[in-house]
């Protein structure tokens, strides 16, 4: 199964969620053209599935809304699992915009995500399971990326969690805070090598302590040397301001 079946998997998948959104309002005599700017915008006690948001600026998208166990509504921005079919060796348009099945793996695109974290300020929670199935968190107080011309550039906040911080952290000459995002066809880290090039896109350095978009290697420095099972990227509103 290659790479542009899963983007058309995709495609199909945002396609008939929206439909099915639409179609249900409007036999309830409510449909609404606005649509939550994001998960937390949910109407209270909605269940964790598939949803449609529209942040500011940007066009409705389907994504994954997780809630927790405190009732917290987190949007998922990505998910990757160790035997995931996607290759996640793909363009820097394709970064951009999106791909993947927003039931199995997916990216939700460089430009959504920020224009999601542009509206309002949000935290940022990585979630991983090693090859145990033990759960590890990274949660940082905010999150955002810079804009296409500025190289979505991460910015994270103030870190706390189980899974060390190695992203903000600088160490064995990596950070990935403040790095912008590099792809097979557009080399933007620190490195004398081409990471992505080797991997999937992300935010290297030279090249990376944490990578968690790549095929069969889900790495997390000190909890697992690529063989995690299981990463997923949310956000959420943060209650710092």
């Amino acid at each position: 199964m290659g790479p542009h079946f899963l983007t058309i998997t995709w495609v199909l998948s945002a396609c008939i969620a929206y439909t099915s959104f639409v179609a249900a309002n409007e036999e309830k005599g409510h449909f609404e053209k606005n649509f939550p700017q994001d998960c937390d915008k949910l109407p209270k006690d909605s269940p964790s599935g598939v949803y449609v948001i529209k942040p500011e600026s940007s066009p409705p998208l389907v994504v994954y809304c997780h809630v927790d166990t405190e009732g917290n509504s987190w949007t998922v921005v990505q998910r990757n699992t160790l035997k995931t079919e996607i290759t996640w060796h793909e363009s820097w348009t394709t970064y951009k915009y999106g791909f993947g099945n927003v039931l199995k793996e997916y990216w939700l695109g460089n430009e959504y995500i920020h224009l999601l974290t542009s509206q309002r300020t949000y935290m940022v929670r990585f979630l991983l399971k090693d090859k145990t199935e033990t759960e590890w968190y990274a949660d940082y107080d905010i999150f955002s990326i810079d804009t296409e011309a500025n190289g979505y550039i991460l910015r994270l906040g103030r870190y706390s969690g189980t899974a060390a911080d190695y992203l903000s952290t600088y160490d064995s000459n990596n950070i990935h805070d403040n790095m912008k995002f590099s792809t097979k066809d557009k080399d933007q880290d620190r490195s004398g090598s081409h990471c992505a090039g080797s991997y999937g896109g992300w935010w290297y350095d030279n090249c990376q302590l944490v990578l968690l978009n790549a095929k069969g290697y889900i790495n997390w420095k000190n909890i697992c040397s690529g063989d995690c099972s299981e990463s997923i990227i949310m956000i959420k509103p943060t209650g710092i301001c």
